[in-house]
């Protein structure tokens, strides 16, 4: 049995109803626009606090250099960059273990949150290239990183930082 109420002439009826309706209100009324959930702070990773110093020195350049380790710092939910943000880099190099002094320094991020640090080559420990970046200040939370190069042949390595504040 067919519904009397359901034919062509009522969706026609409706969908112009509709449609006006729109026109009136506007589509905003009706979709909700995707909100950002806004940019997650970063988790540190397992290992990235071994060796860790606290307080090493900022420095223009960790031994006789060769290989650049640089990243970018912003702000956790908004995403704007952080200014003056102290990074402290460490690894095992051609020239010292990581847990040696002299594999460790310091860098402050620039007016856009980057930093870029020279050090000696990385080489592999534990049979892999990686390097340690730490943010340690009481302004944010904590946060340890252990990124692993692709090769132990990169002479270059990055590292961003969204941190939260305390």
């Amino acid at each position: 049995m067919a519904h009397p109420l359901l034919n062509r002439r009522t969706l026609l009826v409706a969908s112009a109803t509709f449609g006006g309706a729109l026109v009136t209100s506007g589509a905003s009324g009706l979709f909700t626009p995707a909100r950002a959930q806004g940019l997650a702070p970063t988790q540190s990773m397992r290992g990235g606090s071994n060796n860790y110093r606290p307080g090493a020195p900022i420095v223009e350049r960790i031994g006789n250099g060769g290989f650049w380790m640089s990243g970018r710092v912003r702000r956790a939910g908004d995403g704007a960059p952080l200014e003056g943000i102290r990074i402290q880099i460490w690894a095992h190099t051609t020239e010292a273990y990581e847990r040696d002094p002299e594999s460790h320094g310091a860098t402050l991020t620039g007016p856009d949150g980057t930093f870029r640090l020279e050090m000696p080559q990385i080489v592999p420990a534990f049979g892999q290239a990686h390097g340690h970046l730490a943010y340690d200040d009481p302004e944010f939370e904590t946060v340890f990183l252990r990124p692993i190069m692709s090769s132990p042949k990169d002479t270059s390595l990055s590292a961003d930082f969204v941190l939260q504040p305390a």
